[in-house]
């Protein structure tokens, strides 16, 4: 954590989906293990897929995966391997649609997972806003936490 406290990440907001416990060990920078195989292909995917779109923009403190415009209007997108944790991807998305909103930028989302051929469109409404206002305050409320959340019996914790 920084200084001045924490800001809420789309990677955050995927993790708490998934596991509490990673949220607050990746805020403490205590990072799952990069050369892991599941880490690597979805790596290897994010970089060999969508080549004619733009990749990776920043905002914030996170990393939208591929964009471009559709009819003037932006469209972004986020990349993963399999829609396991689609729940999860979606809310991301969510999350990164409200931060170019914030910044006055409209936007549509779109999910995507290339080895399963599959898009999925994200629309940011006003009870996924809602939600997302939670997940904010309850990422930090974890994050602030003195020790970690006990893990639970998924592969993920």
């Amino acid at each position: 954590m920084s200084e001045r406290g924490l800001d809420v990440s789309g990677t955050l907001v995927w993790y708490y989906y998934i596991c509490p416990r990673e949220v607050w060990l990746i805020s403490h920078q205590i990072n799952p293990d990069q050369d892991n195989d599941n880490v690597s292909l979805g790596r290897y995917i994010g970089e060999n897929t969508y080549l004619r779109e733009k990749k990776e923009i920043s905002v914030g403190n996170s990393k939208i995966d591929v964009f471009h415009t559709e009819d003037g209007k932006m469209v972004i997108g986020e990349v993963k391997k399999s829609s396991k944790y689609k729940e999860s991807a979606r809310m991301q998305l969510a999350f990164y649609l409200s931060e170019l909103k914030k910044r006055g930028i409209i936007a549509r989302g779109e999910l995507r997972f290339p080895k399963e051929k599959v898009r999925e469109e994200v629309i940011l409404d006003e009870r996924t806003e809602q939600g997302l206002d939670k997940v904010r305050r309850e990422i930090l409320r974890i994050v602030y936490m003195e020790k970690p959340p006990q893990p639970v019996k998924i592969q993920f914790c």
